[in-house]
């Protein structure tokens, strides 16, 4: 009964996990960038948030009101003032760019918060479980997968129900013939960054109510969501919600095994996974 308990916690932290990494995904599906400092932005969420909750008195889940049009437009700002410049045919501009960004994010961090440890108080939600007979479920942990399903639902409907998400797709499979056909692409980049923002400020603020952080968590939460978007297969929404859970439950399974084994244990999955399926469970069909 051990194991089926691991599984089912395992599977609830996947949901944590696709939330770190299905904006990863969203910018690498339109834009095919892969944006290095995508942890430390969960965590600047996190602080956003941390600030939000002080300042206000808002509950950690109400800071999202104004967190996530926070975040959206710092995204928007962002890709539009700087990341656009380097997008090419060269990947490695803008992965430079992001790196630079990751430096600047941990030390502005540390400057301004120290390097103590933070954590947002969500109340009663934070120990409150569900019973399933021998098996207890926690009503944060269900709360934070049914939020990662529910957004990527969310998007899926916004990529093939709307002019949106038809310039998006336009956008991803040919940036100069939707140039051409009158399509702003520069726009459409920044749109897309701020959508990914506005999911890693929904990320960071419940990476805050369940665990503690810091301005050095980022580059940790920044390997569990590259390793979900890949077993997941790039570009795939649903299969990076598959990839965070085979990630979860490898690691809940590795902790049966030993809790040093935890970690390791993901990055072994993850290692297999992109071994004998390069191109991940779920790829995105070309």
């Amino acid at each position: 009964m051990a194991y089926v308990d691991a599984v089912v916690q395992g599977i609830l932290l996947g949901g944590l996990y696709a939330l770190f990494a299905t904006g990863l995904s969203l910018i690498f599906g339109v834009m095919r960038l892969v944006n290095i400092a995508h942890g430390d932005f969960i965590v600047l969420g996190a602080y956003l948030a941390l600030v939000v909750v002080q300042a206000t008195g808002l509950h950690p889940f109400a800071s999202l009101i104004l967190v996530v049009p926070l975040m959206a437009g710092i995204g928007y700002a962002i890709q539009r003032g700087l990341l656009n410049r380097t997008l090419g045919p060269n990947l490695l501009p803008p992965i430079l760019v992001t790196f630079g960004l990751a430096v600047v994010i941990q030390n502005g961090l540390l400057t301004l918060f120290s390097t103590d440890t933070r954590r947002l108080a969500a109340g009663p939600i934070e120990t409150a479980s569900l019973s399933l007979g021998p098996i207890s479920v926690g009503w944060l942990p269900l709360a934070t997968f049914a939020v990662a399903v529910v957004l990527i639902l969310g998007l899926e409907l916004l990529f093939y129900r709307t002019a949106m998400g038809r310039a998006f797709r336009a956008t991803s499979d040919d940036a100069e013939m939707a140039r051409a056909m009158g399509v702003n692409t520069r726009h459409v980049h920044a749109l897309a960054m701020a959508l990914s923002f506005a999911v890693i400020a929904i990320a960071g603020v419940f990476l805050a109510a369940r665990s503690n952080f810091d301005p050095f968590s980022g580059p940790a939460r920044l390997i569990f969501g590259f390793e979900a978007v890949i077993i997941g297969g790039l570009g795939s929404l649903w299969g990076t919600l598959a990839g965070g859970v085979v990630l979860g439950v490898a690691q809940a399974l590795g902790a049966q095994i030993s809790p040093q084994f935890q970690i390791l244990a993901g990055h072994l999955v993850f290692f297999l996974i992109l071994a004998v399926r390069p191109r991940g469970l779920f790829p995105r069909m070309e």
